[in-house]
């Protein structure tokens, strides 16, 4: 009897992260400048200067600082301003949670990418036509979109102890919800990211390894920076093609909720979702190798197995130039509705099926 005790303690503890616990009251909490004092929230504005002729903006936020120490959270949205959803959620979070019952502290960007945001524009800045989510970690003197990189480097990933980057599926995109966790030799605490990903409840979960200091590097985006930073990141994926889906907000909202559970902020239990329904190790990504229009044979999440036709494009005349097809087995995951396509752009990304991680 005392043996099968043991084990149910085991595994409850297994199911929630207790950081260290303390009945003493946290200092304030800085960031930005300002500083919030516990058991409170603050909402602020993060200020990226103005370089040349290039004008300033601001990073809205809002920081629910709890009475009792414990770990940061930090759930980003809007890096692509047209990506609707995960805004609207971030919303949602910051007026459903009460920081006099945190232990520790939640950081919530509302809008990462104000000036592509205000402009309806996917993918890029329309201020220096840049991709914020291949700007990290940024710079004080570069471009709009890199001094933007830059203040969520300093601001929020440096004082995080564990990152969510939210996002939805962009401009002319077909996505199916998935959640992406970061393992390997250069990733943080990998088992404590899946458990988190787990609240989620998506269908969907990708391992993506991070096995060399290039694949960090390299057009590094905002979950590449929670690497960096040596912190549990997750990426999470809900929605398409701009849609702000009452269901995909309130996912978003009882993700970020179960992770405060998980991560033993809150008393709340982790509330029940669907388990995963299927788990993919990396993903291969299909490009184009001419711009026109593309024809894809099905969107949305499915099956493909090697030498499936993906679509066809035709160039501004009409002509095919090009059939692509799927060049490995796997699950497509998102990709281009078209009919635009340029030379290099993906058209599909094909998760790498596996049976666990």
């Amino acid at each position: 009897m005392l043996t099968r005790l043991l084990l149910l303690l085991a595994l409850v503890t297994s199911t929630v992260v207790a950081f260290p616990a303390s009945s003493q009251q946290p200092a304030a909490f800085t960031i930005g400048g300002e500083s919030v004092d516990p058991g409170t929230r603050k909402d602020l504005r993060l200020a990226v200067a103005a370089r040349g002729e290039e004008p300033g903006t601001f990073i809205p936020a809002t920081v629910l600082h709890g009475n009792a120490p414990g770990p940061v959270l930090a759930a980003v949205a809007g890096v692509h301003g047209y990506e609707f959803a995960p805004i609207v959620a971030a919303e949602r979070l910051a007026d459903r949670i009460d920081p006099a019952r945190l232990s520790g502290t939640l950081i919530i960007v509302r809008v990462a990418n104000i000036p592509a945001f205000e402009a309806r524009s996917p993918y890029v800045n329309p201020v220096d036509r840049k991709n914020l989510n291949r700007s990290f970690p940024g710079s004080a003197d570069g471009t709009q979109t890199e001094r933007i990189a830059d203040v969520l480097s300093r601001e929020v990933v440096a004082r995080a102890d564990f990152l969510m980057d939210i996002h939805s599926g962009d401009g002319a995109e077909f996505l199916e919800a998935f959640v992406g966790i970061y393992g390997g030799p250069l990733a943080s605490d990998f088992g404590l990211a899946l458990r988190v990903a787990r609240g989620f409840g998506f269908p969907n979960l990708v391992r993506y390894s991070m096995d060399t200091q290039q694949q960090v590097d390299t057009r590094r985006s905002l979950n590449r920076q929670g690497v960096a930073a040596r912190i549990p990141t997750i990426l999470v994926e809900i929605g398409q093609n701009g849609s702000r889906d009452e269901q995909h907000v309130q996912a978003i909202v009882t993700g970020v909720e179960n992770g405060l559970s998980v991560l033993g902020m809150w008393q709340r239990p982790v509330g029940k979702v669907a388990p995963p329904l299927r788990r993919f190790e990396s993903t291969t990504g299909v490009s184009a190798s001419h711009s026109g229009l593309f024809h894809p044979v099905r969107t949305g999440g499915r099956y493909l197995w090697e030498g499936d036709l993906i679509g066809t494009i035709t160039d501004y005349s009409g002509r095919e130039v090009e059939r692509i097809h799927a060049p490995v087995d796997g699950y497509a995951l998102y990709g281009l509705r078209g009919p635009p396509v340029r030379q290099g752009d993906g058209v599909v990304t094909i998760g790498n099926p596996v049976d666990e991680f």
